[in-house]
């Protein structure tokens, strides 16, 4: 086994340690998190189904940015939808057999990563140009945008320009899951793109990219316009009347 499969090997596994146990912990932060005050943002549903559907039109349409502004929404989401397909492209190398929704979406995701780039180019000028965004924008806001860039970018390399062996690389991961290492191609745009991948992994707990489990936790969003109809009493709170 070369030294660079067992560094990557290394890397691979702390960075999946740090993203699964960095995200159960925010998660568990945001959980915990006391919403003294109903405070969801108006025009609300006045239930709690109602408020329900309202974050998942939030995740799935990003409803809210639609109606605030189109051309935002259209990078943003054209973003978040090629990623998505992107990412259930993938799954084909963490699979065996692979799954048969899988390989019909293979077509699909290999030209979203295109319209994910696209997507991110936009929005990194609109932090770029927009005066009032750019004045708001710190460092960290472009080093994510050019990190997902270059992920986006060095993936469309390997499948257009320097072709990669996917077997090896396929075997590799598989190998991983099982505890049984298998090398790793040594192709320079394979080791950036996972290189990159790698990076976004661990800093993902850290970062705004948290808004992704965030948005499920917003009282702003998740919580029903019923402070006339039912008193909004946080459990901290309730144990003190008691």
């Amino acid at each position: 086994m070369s030294l660079l499969t067992i560094i990557y090997a290394g890397l691979f596994y702390a960075a999946t340690v740090i993203l699964v146990g960095g995200l159960a912990y925010r998660i568990y932060e945001y959980r915990k998190t006391p919403a003294p005050l109903n405070i969801p943002t108006t025009p609300a549903p006045i239930t709690p189904v109602g408020a329900k559907l309202r974050v998942w039109r939030e995740v799935l349409v990003f409803e809210s940015l639609f109606k605030s502004n189109k051309w935002i929404w259209l990078f943003g989401f054209m973003f978040h939808f090629a990623l998505a397909l992107v990412l259930m492209r993938h799954l084909r190398y963490f699979t065996n057999p692979v799954w048969e929704w899988v390989v019909l979406v293979q077509p699909f995701g290999m030209y979203a990563g295109f319209a994910m780039v696209a997507g991110l180019l936009g929005l990194w000028g609109r932090r770029l140009f927009v005066e009032r965004i750019r004045y708001i924008s710190t460092p960290s806001d472009h080093l994510i945008l050019l990190l997902l860039i270059g992920i986006g970018a060095s993936g469309l390399g390997m499948k257009f320009v320097a072709h990669t062996d996917i077997v090896d690389v396929k075997s590799f991961f598989l190998g991983l899951m099982s505890f049984n290492i298998h090398p790793l191609p040594a192709d320079p745009a394979l080791l950036v793109h996972l290189t990159l991948v790698a990076v976004l992994m661990i800093i993902f707990p850290i970062s705004k990219l948290l808004h992704a489990p965030g948005v499920f936790f917003s009282p702003t969003r998740n919580m029903a316009d019923n402070p006339r109809d039912k008193r909004h009493l946080a459990p901290w709170a309730a144990e003190l009347e008691k």
